[in-house]
């Protein structure tokens, strides 16, 4: 292989052009939902401008695996490089999107539903706790490095599935399926202290109301409600910060279901080190 300065392939030479658009493809894929990459306030210049700049620093690593003989662009390879792509950055906003779901659940419990916020990072309106949480996610993936390990896992997907490779996309999306339940259950999970405790506050309302007749108790209700759901949603913070520090583990499971089961001849895990 002819090499340029810093040891990059030379885009001249045969089948070098084209497994930088499928380079391309395939992260494209992944920044059109990885969280972070994908928010609305990264400008598209700049974002056009990642892609293109991780496709030139990625192309070795996809070289390697690639038979650069039979690469060619073509509707199938358009999509399967955007769909494995696609699925390397959605096992990772899976995290961030059951968090946020939790952070929705939380705020209709305790009755704070009409209160909105700005979303800086969808550029929308969004539930009180929900963009809170999303923030604090997104927040503790990139401290954690987990901008980066989406990229490394591009680069280790060439190994498994190579450009240009046969994929069984339709055995490939099943996982992925599989893996969006997770979304509700992590997020019920990560709202059930604050749901337990509504619960409990309006069975005690409830009993203290046919006890006390003359007592007002739905005067009490809502504001007793909205305390006590603060301050459960406060002490349960600590949990989701500490759930969120094993993310990792559960998006290295994704990926590997999701190459396993799309791929046509084995080979090795995604989530393996190298």
């Amino acid at each position: 292989m002819h090499s340029l300065i810093f040891g990059l392939p030379d885009v001249f030479a045969p089948g070098v052009a084209t497994a930088l658009v499928l380079t391309a493809l395939r992260v494209g894929g992944l920044l059109l939902v990885a969280p972070a990459w994908s928010a609305k306030s990264v400008p598209m210049r700049l974002r056009a401008a990642l892609i293109v700049l991780f496709a030139v620093l990625l192309l070795p690593a996809a070289l390697e695996s690639a038979d650069r003989s039979g690469l060619a662009i073509t509707p199938a390879t358009f999509l399967a490089e955007t769909v494995v792509g696609f699925a390397l950055g959605f096992a990772a906003a899976l995290v961030v999107a059951g968090v946020e779901f939790a952070g929705e659940l939380a705020t209709n419990t305790i009755g704070l539903s009409g209160a909105a916020i700005f979303d800086p990072l969808g550029n929308t309106q969004g539930a009180l706790f929900a963009s809170f949480l999303q923030l604090l996610a997104v927040t503790l993936l990139l401290l954690a490095g987990g901008h980066l390990l989406m990229i490394e896992a591009v680069a280790k997907s060439f190994t498994v599935m190579p450009l240009g490779g046969p994929l069984a996309l339709d055995r490939g999306f099943l996982p992925l399926v599989k893996a969006g339940a997770q979304l509700f259950a992590s997020g019920l999970q990560f709202a059930a202290p604050v749901i337990a405790a509504i619960l409990l506050t309006n069975l005690a309302l409830a009993v203290l109301g046919r006890a006390a007749p003359q007592l007002q108790v739905m005067s009490l209700a809502f504001p007793l409600q909205i305390g006590v759901g603060l301050l459960t949603f406060a002490g349960s913070i600590g949990l989701v910060v500490q759930a969120l520090g094993g993310w990792t583990t559960p998006y290295h499971q994704t990926l590997d279901s999701f190459a396993r089961a799309a791929q046509v001849a084995p080979a090795p895990a995604m989530g393996a080190s190298r």
